[in-house]
């Protein structure tokens, strides 16, 4: 691991240990940061995708207001993206261990009324992603990369949790087993990994768009997850920042 990176993961856990040393923290303000980073999760992972509400649509979109001029799907990309967090959130609190099953159902909710052929389903024709190094793998071996790929999680305990997340989220990425919304569910995926470890999510930001599919294209390429696992790290450390800030925590 790069020096770069390493420091880092120290600071984001010297934070979190801060974080942690003041729990229980205060229900209200727990609450109010929660649907804050939830309403800014799905709105930058949508946007990553060429989703076009603003971060303001986005909140009307969740509280059940319909935006003038905006399609049908994007509205379905908002509620199904919070919808698909709640399922993310209710693994975590139940202590599951992360499953194919788990996966194809986030996926089903991020196509929610979008596309119900396809939600759920491992994609059944062969694809390229636009701007990438590397090709997604045949059809035909989706299971047995999928298989392959809870093989690795099963095995990758020993890691850093946001070195783990970012290799997931990547791996995950590259076998690509979905017609359309591998990018929603593989950070979703990424999520899951840091909220069950106790670290506050990573967003990963739309004006960050470029550097994340860099580091996502090194990574496929080279096998090097410096990269990509600098970006989760500064996008943790940012949420970490949030916290601190408003418990008055921050030093």
């Amino acid at each position: 691991m790069a020096n770069h990176t390493a420091a880092l993961l120290a600071t984001v856990d010297a934070d979190k240990a801060t974080l942690d040393r003041a729990r229980p923290l205060p229900a209200h303000t727990v609450a109010s940061l929660r649907e804050k980073l939830m309403l800014e999760w799905t709105y930058h992972s949508n946007a990553i995708e060429g989703n076009t509400l603003t971060l303001r649509e986005t909140k009307v979109v969740l509280e059940g207001i319909t935006v003038g001029g905006k399609s049908l799907r994007e509205h379905f990309e908002a509620t199904n993206h919070r919808d698909a967090i709640l399922y993310v959130e209710a693994i975590v609190a139940k202590h599951e261990a992360l499953t194919e099953w788990q996966v194809r159902n986030l996926h089903a909710l991020v196509l929610k009324s979008i596309d119900a052929d396809q939600a759920g389903r491992y994609r059944q024709e062969n694809v390229v992603i636009a701007g990438a190094s590397t090709m997604p793998p045949d059809f035909m071996h989706l299971p047995a990369e999928m298989a392959g790929l809870m093989h690795w999680y099963d095995d990758a305990g020993a890691t850093h949790p946001i070195e783990r997340a970012a290799e997931l989220h990547t791996r995950f990425v590259k076998i690509h087993p979905f017609v359309d919304g591998n990018g929603r569910t593989g950070r979703l995926l990424l999520n899951f990994e840091l909220l069950k470890m106790g670290y506050p999510p990573a967003i990963i930001r739309k004006e960050d768009r470029l550097a994340y599919y860099d580091a996502l294209d090194t990574a496929c390429v080279s096998g090097d997850f410096s990269e990509i696992t600098s970006l989760v790290a500064v996008s943790v450390q940012r949420s970490l920042d949030l916290y601190l800030e408003v418990l008055g925590l921050r030093k």
